[in-house]
């Protein structure tokens, strides 16, 4: 989904800024810099959230006829107890990517638009330990109170970074779903998107926002050098997109959900997604409108909980289509694969992006439904937005 921010340590310099003023500037005429920094942001981030008929042929062939194979976890012990609010991840073998959308009960708007989720693939991971949810205000706050931390959404653009740009226009803000009143067509995401002044970790639609009692919410609006430096900071690190879907498929091999075959089995919600009708009304049919606090539906066979759904999660992977490709090509067993070298999104060729995984609560079957195991998002490195978080991984074990 979309996210849109700065960096902490970098200028924050609209990347490929020439080609996207002069597209944004032909679509919707005089356009400021900040709007054009949107633009980027919903170009970049929501190609993945477009309407199957309008990605065709936009991406990698879909299928060589590789199936799913089985998991097959380690058994190896994990080295010391679990650091409080993580669980051990065996590791192990097993079959990554999406499921070609055939069947009469397959999702295809899921699945029909994400061909960079295939071929299938053998890869093999080495044992770690996740958090079990994705970190939240409250633990982001504490990093923050510690470190002085400022993120990217509340740091200010300078003329230095946005030359010509009129100071009226450099403020600093988030990406906000802000749905319509009305149906509108779903060929024009800016009809419930928008970048909004003062957006951030502690007002993450707006100024008129809060966290304050929302201390178990997951911290929202944090860009990729966000999610970092929090992560350095707890002494882990960002999970790769490989330890993602091994984590989050819990050792069942080839479903479609983190917790198996069906959507709602026995009729039961199991994530955090957009129910009524999109983008004008969510009924909340599943116990939220927006986003949940976290471990409100059921964990994982590996106890990991909103693995699918309420916000999408950073792994530490480039982005590029047609990086599945390249590692079946290659044959074998992938060992702990980091992702592609540099990043490439045919979309936006200039801008460096990281794979997003889990889907959030916009997710739904009549746009897009990357709730489903397998299937990717990316997102421009220096945007955050009100759908998209994080959790760590580590390799070490609790101190005595």
């Amino acid at each position: 989904m979309k996210n849109q921010q700065f960096n902490r340590d970098e200028n924050r310099i609209l990347k490929a800024t020439q080609p996207i003023e002069s597209k944004s500037t032909r679509l919707f005429g005089a356009c400021t810099v900040l709007f054009v920094f949107a633009f980027a942001f919903l170009c970049a981030e929501l190609s993945e959230f477009l309407p199957t008929a309008l990605l065709a042929g936009s991406q990698t062939p879909t299928s060589t006829g590789v199936v799913f194979g089985p998991t097959v976890p380690n058994i190896r012990k994990p080295p010391g107890a679990a650091p409080p609010g993580m669980v051990w991840i065996p590791g192990g073998e097993f079959s990554m990517g999406a499921q070609d959308p055939t069947g009469a009960d397959m999702n295809t708007v899921g699945m029909q638009a994400t061909s960079d989720s295939r071929p299938i693939h053998r890869v093999y991971v080495d044992g770690f330990f996740m958090d079990k949810t994705d970190v939240t205000n409250a633990q982001f706050a504490a990093f923050v109170k510690a470190t002085g931390y400022i993120t990217i959404a509340e740091k200010t653009p300078t003329t230095a970074e946005f030359p010509g740009a009129p100071p009226e226009n450099l403020y600093a803000g988030g990406v906000v779903f802000s749905p319509p009143n009305h149906a509108v067509p779903l060929n024009n995401h800016f009809q419930w998107w928008a970048y909004v002044k003062g957006a951030n970790w502690r007002h993450p639609t707006g100024p008129g926002s809060s966290i304050k009692g929302k201390e178990n919410y997951p911290v929202v609006q944090v860009a990729y050098a966000d999610a970092e430096a929090y992560a350095r900071w707890a002494h882990k690190r960002l999970p790769t997109e490989a330890e993602w879907e091994f984590a989050a498929r819990g050792g069942l091999a080839g479903k479609p959900y983190v917790w198996g075959e069906k959507f709602k089995p026995n009729e039961k919600w199991m994530a955090n997604t957009f129910q009524g009708h999109f983008p004008d009304k969510d009924t909340g049919a599943d116990g939220f409108v927006g986003v949940a606090p976290v471990a409100r539906y059921s964990p994982n066979q590996y106890g990991l909980y909103d693995m699918a759904g309420n916000v999408w999660q950073w792994t530490s992977d480039w982005y590029r289509p047609d990086y599945y490709k390249q590692l079946a090509d290659v044959g074998g067993v992938a060992r702990n694969p980091k992702g592609p070298d540099t990043p490439f999104d045919p979309a936006e060729p200039n801008e460096k992006k990281k794979v997003h995984r889990g889907g959030s609560f916009l997710c739904t079957d009549q746009y897009c439904s990357r709730y489903m195991v397998g299937t990717r998002g990316k997102g421009e490195i220096s945007t955050g937005t009100n759908h998209l978080s994080f959790r760590c991984v580590s390799h070490r074990g609790a101190k005595n």
